[in-house]
């Protein structure tokens, strides 16, 4: 799974992701889009600069698919029921707490309404 903090939506995002290093480069920096796509000549690694050993670019579709699937990772990471659960649950203090003014019955019935609306299916 990506780390990516917002949705992916360009292919430069993609291309980080299918090779480790700065192994790519642009011939024009302002109009990042794959025709304008090349592979570096030397890139740094374990601290050395040496020659780039990814010797051919990855296709457009390859790299058009790898978008794809982290925009699907990203959505169900980000949208699915379980990441609307996760923020809307009190802080584990909060739930704590409410076990302890509450117990566990008060706590259970906080949490069902919560998986009561977003529920699995």
């Amino acid at each position: 799974m990506s780390n990516f903090r917002y949705r992916p939506t360009h292919i430069e995002q993609a291309l980080v992701c299918i090779h480790i290093g700065q192994w790519f480069t642009w011939t024009d920096p302002i109009n990042k889009i794959y025709a304008n796509l090349r592979l570096t000549e030397k890139m740094g690694i374990d601290g050395e600069i040496v020659d780039n050993p990814i010797t051919e670019l990855p296709t457009e579709e390859e790299v058009n698919t790898k978008l794809t699937q982290l925009q699907s990772e990203w959505d169900l990471e980000n949208d699915s029921y379980k990441s609307k659960r996760r923020k809307e649950y009190p802080s584990i203090e909060d739930q704590l707490d409410d076990i302890y003014h509450n117990g566990i019955d008060g706590w259970k019935s906080t949490i069902k309404a919560t998986k009561d609306k977003y529920s699995k299916g």
